[in-house]
């Protein structure tokens, strides 16, 4: 009995020591069923979109949106930076970083962010993600002719029509007096948007066609035009007769030109123009396009002409020469 006894109190102080160890070091104790550290699961660019966002006249805003996809376990420390590259130089253009933090669902999450650049070229738009600052995946598209988008300031629905039965510009003619012609113009708008027009200005100038002296300008203010309505602005103008012209509308919101239009006038009974002419040689006479200091007509890109003559014939010289050899042979005769 006393041998069971000692085993007894030898087993009862092994079990007593182990649970102060236990106690005293977190871990000695390990479950047989731990693996170890949780391996975060694995984090990938299921898709990237890029739209313009605010455009301005030297720069545009680029609105990214990238779909992380994320399976398993929970993933921590998760960023994602995007970069846009000049396609033509390869300069870095513009970065930014957005922290997701912890992804701990399956699915998608949604990231995005607005990057400036210039309003001109291509651009590489790149979204690498990160784990911990280690990268783990990246993707990423190509945009191009930025050039073509349109300044927030540039923008409106109203445009001149594109059409051979209503022409963007035409004209009659009011009356005739001696060697002025006053003629009606009518400028053709359409709203193409959902919502009323702007407060636009319609100028019309007339160029004389072989000389681009301007023979005359009118400006008129565009009323409201509702949503798909098309509307006429007319003006008037006084130019000189027998003269053929192109006639140039200017559509203008706040100071900028959003459209422009061309059309011809024909007062030249003795040929005619289109718009898709513009070289000819007819007799121009400038003193029927002066006027007084207030309706003179400017020449714009015209150029200077040297006219210079010459006679046929001989000079001066070829006259003494043969003088002289008219009087070497009368006196080799006279001998």
């Amino acid at each position: 009995m006393p041998r069971d006894r000692t085993l007894a109190a030898g087993a009862v102080g092994l079990v007593a020591v182990a649970l102060l160890v236990a106690a005293a070091v977190p871990g000695v104790l390990a479950d047989p069923t731990d693996d170890g550290p949780t391996r975060p699961g694995p984090v990938r660019i299921a898709e990237t979109s890029i739209a313009p966002g605010t455009v301005s006249g030297q720069t545009t805003v680029l609105h990214v949106q990238t779909r992380l996809d994320h399976r398993g376990n929970p993933t921590p420390n998760v960023s994602v930076r995007f970069r846009a590259t000049d396609a033509e130089s390869g300069f870095v253009a513009a970065t930014e970083t957005v922290d997701v933090g912890t992804l701990d669902e399956d699915g998608e999450t949604l990231v995005q962010t607005n990057l400036t650049v210039e309003r001109e070229g291509g651009y590489r738009i790149e979204a690498t993600v990160f784990r911990d600052g280690e990268r783990v995946g990246s993707g990423g598209k190509t945009v191009s002719g930025l050039e073509a988008l349109t300044p927030e300031y540039a923008r409106t629905s109203v445009g001149f029509t594109d059409s051979a039965a209503l022409p963007a510009v035409s004209f009659s003619v009011a009356s005739v007096s001696q060697n002025r012609t006053t003629l009606d113009l009518a400028a053709t708008l359409t709203n193409r948007g959902d919502s009323g027009s702007e407060n636009l200005r319609v100028t019309v100038v007339l160029r004389q066609a072989d000389s681009n002296i301007v023979a005359a300008r009118s400006e008129a203010q565009v009323g409201t035009i509702r949503p798909g309505r098309t509307e006429t602005v007319e003006t008037q103008v006084t130019v000189p007769s027998e003269y053929n012209y192109y006639i140039d509308a200017v559509l203008w919101k706040d100071g900028v030109v959003v459209d422009t239009a061309r059309s011809a006038a024909n007062l030249d009974p003795t040929e005619r123009i289109s718009v898709n002419e513009t070289e000819r040689e007819v007799e121009l006479r400038v003193e029927d396009f002066s006027g007084s200091d207030d309706e003179r007509p400017r020449a714009e890109g015209t150029e200077a002409q040297t006219v210079s003559t010459s006679a046929p014939g001989f000079g001066v010289g070829a006259a003494v020469a043969a003088l002289l050899s008219l009087a070497l042979v009368a006196r080799r005769w006279g001998r």
